[in-house]
């Protein structure tokens, strides 16, 4: 029976992924009726704190780009990509990092691409090289982020063992960095030189490589909002990763239960629910943030996508593991028995199946604190979560080979030879590695 039931749950997985947007996570409902009404599985649950960090992000976010804080982060990064065309390929790749890690969204990345590839282009080295790092970084820069939505998922998974989110972002935001630079030099010399490379000439002859189009320019009022907002939402990030260094801040509070007074202190993961709110109400009163863009901006529409996906997955994820618990835990076990670093493998090849480092999060951590994991080795394997540039299918993968009108980035005759495995390998195992080597010192 076992057999049957996760070849259902990876069939839903599959269907959904083919369908995109919503999809996984609606045909991950089709999968709980199976499980649920047929096989009379237990019930299961989505991870409710997990949605709700989810959702306060996103609405923070949401507001910060409806004021323009989105745009004001995006001219800076073009400015100083303007500045080393030359070095275009470490440039680019390291503000792509930073500037998804200070907005927890990988969406950031659609607007510098463009600009990436005419930088490159003019600047006569191969846009396939820094476009290519780019978007792996843009997946680094997303796990390392204290706000994005697998950093949230991961730090719910791993509260039972006392994990605290400084101590994720320790090794995490130095071994991501790092390995995003080795995986730079792994592209610097790839492919042939732009003014050699046939496809770019052929194209060029045919007027197929334009102009991208110009940034939005902000000024007055917009600029002044845009500052605010950006400013607002970074003081608050910086405030939630002082809170997680110092858990005596967070609140204390008393209640009567059956007339006994009990004392209780708000978790990090309310903590953070409660803080993004208040940002998000902030921007809209004084960096008039309209109500209206913040529902129908793009990093609201791709958020609720992925809270969907979430919700879906997870709770069938949920109902799949509870109903085989005792198998999965002796089997898996036995499968790692004293090679531990097979959980990491476990965590690449579900990321390639969901196509979302956080709904492989949710799915498979829960696991591995059941088997008894540390948390170390646990936080050491996270990056290997970043395997959704494997198969060309990933919005990123696909939006940088659009963006390229050189052609040098591209999906390859035999489909995995893409522009993005060799520094999407070269990263997330270089990462992993210098995690680990990290949390052997700490």
């Amino acid at each position: 029976m076992l057999w049957i039931e996760l070849i259902i749950f990876l069939a839903c997985i599959v269907i959904g992924a083919r369908i995109g947007g919503i999809g996984m996570g609606t045909i991950a409902g089709i999968g709980l009726v199976i499980f649920i009404f047929i096989f009379r599985m237990p019930v299961g649950g989505p991870p409710v704190l997990v949605l709700g960090m989810i959702l306060a992000v996103i609405t923070a976010l949401s507001t910060m780009q409806a004021a323009g804080g989105l745009d004001y982060l995006v001219g800076i990064a073009e400015k100083l990509m303007r500045k080393r065309p030359q070095s275009i390929t470490f440039v680019a790749p390291l503000l792509t990092y930073l500037l998804i890690f200070a907005s927890g969204t990988q969406h950031v990345i659609y607007a510098l691409l463009p600009v990436i590839s005419e930088i490159s282009t003019k600047a006569g080295i191969r846009p396939e090289r820094p476009m290519s790092i780019s978007v792996i970084a843009s997946s680094h820069g997303l796990i390392a982020s204290p706000i994005s939505a697998a950093t949230v998922a991961l730090l719910a998974s791993l509260l039972g063992l006392d994990v605290t989110l400084p101590q994720i972002l320790i090794v995490i935001i130095p071994s991501t960095l790092i390995a995003v630079l080795i995986g730079a030099l792994s592209v610097f010399r790839r492919g042939k030189e732009l003014n050699e490379d046939p496809v770019y000439l052929d194209r060029q002859a045919k007027g197929l490589v334009k102009p991208p189009e110009k940034l939005k320019e902000l000024k007055g009022v917009e600029l002044r909002n845009a500052k605010g907002s950006t400013f607002t939402f970074f003081g608050v990030i910086a405030l939630v990763v002082f809170i997680g260094m110092f858990p005596q801040l967070r609140p204390t509070y008393e209640m009567m239960v059956d007339g006994i007074s009990q004392s209780g202190k708000i978790d990090m993961g309310n903590t953070i629910i409660v803080l993004m709110l208040a940002t998000a109400g902030a921007i809209m009163i004084f960096f008039k943030a309209d109500a209206g863009k913040t529902i129908n901006g793009s990093i609201m529409k791709s958020g609720i996508i992925a809270l969907i996906s979430i919700l879906g997955i997870s709770w069938m994820g949920s109902s799949f593991f509870e109903g085989n618990r005792t198998v999965i835990v002796e089997g898996i076990a036995v499968l790692i028995g004293g090679h531990t670093w097979i959980f990491a493998i476990g965590l690449f090849v579900l990321s390639i199946l969901l196509f979302s480092q956080a709904a492989t999060i949710v799915t498979l951590m829960p696991i591995g604190v059941a088997l008894g994991i540390p948390a170390p080795l646990l936080i050491a394997f996270y990056p290997a979560v970043n395997g959704i540039f494997f198969l060309p299918t990933y919005g990123t993968v696909i939006a940088a080979v659009n963006f390229d009108q050189t052609g040098t980035t591209k999906i390859g005759k035999y489909l995995l030879n893409h522009s993005f495995m060799l520094p999407g390998l070269v990263t997330t195992i270089s990462a992993v590695l210098i995690a680990l080597l990290i949390t052997s010192f700490l």
